[in-house]
Formats: structure tokens, sequence, C-alpha cells
């Protein structure tokens, strides 16, 4: 079967961060934006930490948005001086469209759209550039739930053997491996959570460039 999709992960993969430091930086801002209005600091941090842990554990049986609430538009924006930027995320982008393949970004749905958005024109790229893009209003399971890439693939009316997934996190980003689906690991922000990443192909940008170019090949 030829692979169709390739599924991007953003945070790590396409986006370059240090995951603690943008969460801490992320709520530190929230809780910051939210006092001139009354809002004991620490009860908004564990506020949305609460909101987050919901959606990691939603079952299927909503959407994430009404797991969570909405989550306000300017103070994010401040949060890009957490993330890195590398200019080859576009160019692999590029490269998997000039291969006749669509990319969907399989980021975890742990922020509304507009942050997500946000996210991927901090990498260089543009919403337009994705088949479908995760987010909490429109999937209602989470990373390292089975079920969030099953709901990909239906949504999309695809099969396990038709796609590929690019991802850094040892753990989350190789449940789709289980399907029968073939994951590649950036190493530059790896998160690794144990296990054998030998398992999987890994490497830098170069690599995975290589790793798009054989993926029809006989």
């Amino acid at each position: 079967m030829q692979i169709k999709t390739v599924l991007f992960d953003l945070d790590g993969t396409l986006l370059p961060m240090d995951q603690e430091l943008f969460v801490k930086d992320y709520l530190s801002r929230l809780a910051a934006y939210m006092v001139p209005y009354g809002y004991d600091p620490k009860k908004v941090t564990d506020a949305v930490m609460e909101g987050v842990i919901t959606m990691v554990r939603n079952d299927g049986s909503m959407s994430n948005e009404e797991a969570f609430w909405k989550c306000y538009r300017t103070e994010f924006q401040k949060v890009k001086a957490s993330c890195g930027f590398n200019a080859e995320a576009k160019k692999v982008i590029e490269l998997v469209k000039q291969r006749d393949m669509k990319a969907v970004l399989a980021t975890n749905p742990l922020f509304p759209q507009i942050a997500t958005y946000s996210r991927v024109r901090w990498a260089g790229l543009e919403p337009e550039d994705f088949e479908y893009i995760t987010t909490y209003e429109n999937n209602s399971c989470c990373k390292p739930n089975p079920k969030y890439y099953e709901e990909i693939l239906s949504k999309l009316n695809l099969k396990a053997d038709e796609c590929a997934m690019v991802g850094n996190d040892s753990k989350e980003d190789t449940v789709p491996s289980t399907m029968g689906i073939p994951v590649f690991l950036l190493t530059d922000c790896l998160i690794d959570k144990g296990g054998d990443i030998s398992k999987f192909k890994h490497g830098g940008f170069d690599e995975l460039k290589d790793f798009i170019d054989d993926l029809n090949k006989e």
C-alpha cells in the first residue's frame, strides 16, 4: 500500500522547544493575565492543569473543547519566546507535498485552534500547509490513547498502511507503530520516556528527509 499521508507532531518536532520551559512560561503568563480580574494565580494554574488532565483522560465521549475552557488570545503570543525555530521544518513539509503526499498536524489536542494555529506560524508554516490539524475543538481523545490516532484515520478516511508518523516523544508518538504505521523519531528535541528508540527510524532533519524519500520506494 502506498503512503498517502504523513502525520507530524508539532511541539519539539516541527517547532523546536523545551516543553517544560514552554508550559511553565505559558502558565505563568496566563496566571499573570488573570490576576487583575481577581483570580489567585496558583488557583488559575491548578485549574488549567486540571483541565489538561481532564482532556488527556477524555474517553471520546465529548470534544476536548467541552472538556476544557477557551484560551485567551493575546497573552499566548508572548510564549513564542520560549520556542525555537528551524527552517528545515518548512522544507520537510514541502518535500512531503513534492512526493505527492499530504501532511497532517497530529499535535496533542490540548489547545484551542487559535493557539495551535499560532504555534504553526511560529514554526514558519501556515495552517493551510496541512490537510488536517488536531485541536481540542475537533478531537475527543489525546495522546498516548490509540483512539486519538484512530480518530484521525476515521476523519480522513485513511487506512493505517497509508500513513506514516513523525514525532519526538518516545512514548506518545510511537503508538501508531502498534497500528502498523511506520514511525520516525526526530531527535533534535527528543522526549525519551523509556523504551528502545532503536526500534524506530530516528535522527535529525537530514535523516527525516531520507525517511520521507524512502516511504514509497519499492
